[in-house]
C-alpha cells in the first residue's frame, strides 16, 4: 500500500526566515494520521533563508538525519563539534541524553535541507553527532545507505535506531529497486524530479507512505533524486 502525500497536502508555517513544510505532526500542525510511520517521527522539507538559522535549543531522545538539497548548513553543538553540511551530503545527531545545538545557514544563499526524526531503540547513552559526504556519482541507479542502525552498512552514518536512511540519483527512465520487507515501513520523497513508486506518480517533494510491500521498485519519469526512510513497526 502506498499513501501519496502530495506537497500542497503537506502541514507548515512561514516564519519568514524559515519556511517549514511538514510531512508529519510538528509544532503547531497536527493532523492525527500523519504522526509517525513506524519509527519514523517527523520529515520537515524547510527552506532556510541566508545568515539565518536555528539558535541553540535542546533535543533528547530522537535520532535526527540533515539531508542537504541546496546550499549547506553549519552546525555546533554542546560536545564542542562544529561543521558544515553541503548539498547532498549528510548529518546525523544521536540526541541521546541531552544535546544542545545551534543550525545556520551562512551562505549567500537558500539553505533548503530534509529534517528527518526518527525514534531510538536505545536510551541512556550520550550524545554524538556526525557528518559525511556522499557523492550522488556513488548512488547512481541505486540506492545506498547514508545514515543507518545496522552495523553492516559500514559506509553509512551510525544512528541508533532499527532503520537506515537511503539516497538515490536516477536518470530519465532508469529504475532503483530495494527490498524493504513486507513488515517494514517505508517512506520516499524526490528531492528533485518526478518518479513512479510501485507504478504510483510522484512529483518533486511529494511523500509516499508505504507499507505492506516486499519490494519498493522506482522509476525515474525524469531526472530523479531520491531520499528514502526504511524503519521498523513501533
Amino acid at each position: 500500500m502506498i499513501d501519496v502525500r502530495t506537497f500542497d497536502s503537506l502541514g507548515g508555517a512561514n516564519h519568514g526566515w524559515l519556511n517549514a513544510k511538514h510531512h508529519f505532526s510538528f509544532a503547531d500542525y497536527h493532523d492525527p494520521k500523519r504522526v509517525h510511520h513506524g519509527a519514523l517521527r517527523v520529515w520537515n522539507d524547510d527552506t532556510i533563508a541566508a545568515g539565518t538559522g536555528f539558535p541553540p535549543h535542546p533535543h533528547a531522545d530522537m535520532e535526527i538525519i540533515t539531508y542537504v538539497r541546496e546550499g549547506a548548513i553549519t552546525h555546533q553543538d554542546s560536545l564542542g563539534n562544529k561543521g558544515r553540511t553541503e548539498a547532498g551530503d549528510v548529518q546525523v545527531m544521536s540526541a541521546g541524553t541531552g544535546i544542545r545545538h545551534s543550525e545556520y545557514n551562512l551562505e549567500p544563499g537558500v539553505t533548503k535541507i530534509f529534517q528527518i526524526w526518527i525514534i531510538p531503540n536505545k536510551r541512556g547513552e550520550g550524545p554524538a553527532w556526525g557528518a559525511k559526504p556522499f557523492p550522488k556519482g556513488d548512488r547512481s541507479g541505486k540506492f545506498v545507505a547514508l545514515a543507518s542502525g545496522f552495523a553492516d552498512d559500514g559506509d553509512a552514518l551510525p544512528i541508533r535506531t532499527d532503520a537506515r536512511v537511503l539516497g538515490a540519483t536516477l536518470k530519465a527512465g532508469e529504475t532503483a529497486e530495494y527490498a524493504i520487507g513486507a513488515d517494514r515501513k517505508g517512506y520516499l520523497v524526490p528531492s528533485s524530479g518526478k518518479v513512479e513508486v510501485n507504478g504510483v506518480a510522484l512529483n518533486t517533494r511529494d511523500g509516499a507512505a508505504i507499507q505492506d510491500e516486499a519490494v519498493i521498485r522506482v522509476k525515474a519519469l525524469e531526472d530523479a533524486e531520491l531520499v528514502l526512510v526504511d524503519a521498523a513497526e513501533l
